[in-house]
């Protein structure tokens, strides 16, 4: 009969947590882990501890930063803001290098049945990031081809419309399928739809 390990246990079921990681996927790495412990157990438990300590969530921009430096958005200021829903839409158009200016992280979409309500996204600070920056010219909206993802782009417009800021704003352009988010599209797709966003509203 199988003795169960408690920490190798409790390892699997956090593991498989992970996406796309079932328990025997996970018991695989876990097997590689222990049976490397100074090359990959030791630095990923120092990783993870050093992660868990520094990692900080801007609250003007929704990037990641590090305690030890300031976010991005802190230093430099841009012309063009491209608006994601995630941080895996913000890797994905960065992989893509269609895009190298500033990014927005929403943290999410409105829920369809709530299109009034904030719902704890960052709307607010991207509104403030316009108003109080002169030098952005244009705001790219980027977000999933879904009714959540439109909805919330139509809150970021009567936002901005409410505040009376003059901006052009566009939105990606053919390519994206109905209930595709930005995350799941190829480099081909995403540069595609970049060089043909329209506008939503002109200057």
């Amino acid at each position: 009969m199988k003795k169960n390990i408690p920490e190798i246990e409790d390892l699997v079921k956090i593991i498989s947590k992970l996406p796309a990681l079932g328990p025997k996927s996970a018991r695989r790495i876990v097997l590689k882990l222990i049976n490397n412990r100074e090359e990959l157990l030791k630095n990923l438990t120092n990783l993870l501890a050093q992660t868990y300590k520094n990692l900080r969530k801007c609250n003007t921009c929704g990037d990641y930063f590090s305690a030890n430096s300031n976010c991005v958005c802190f230093k430099k200021n841009y012309e063009q803001i491209v608006v994601v829903q995630t941080i895996a839409d913000k890797w994905t158009v960065e992989d893509s290098g269609v895009y190298k200016n500033g990014f927005h992280i929403l943290g999410g979409t409105l829920p369809t049945l709530e299109s009034k309500k904030n719902d704890g996204l960052l709307i607010s600070p991207l509104v403030d990031r316009v108003k109080n920056n002169s030098q952005v010219k244009e705001i790219i909206l980027a977000c999933g081809n879904t009714a959540e993802g439109n909805i919330t782009s139509h809150l970021i417009i009567d936002s901005l419309k409410e505040k009376d800021i003059k901006v052009k704003i566009t939105k990606l352009g053919r390519g994206i399928s109905v209930g595709q988010e930005v995350s799941d599209l190829g480099d081909g797709t995403l540069i595609d739809a970049f060089k043909n966003r329209g506008p939503v509203i002109n200057d």
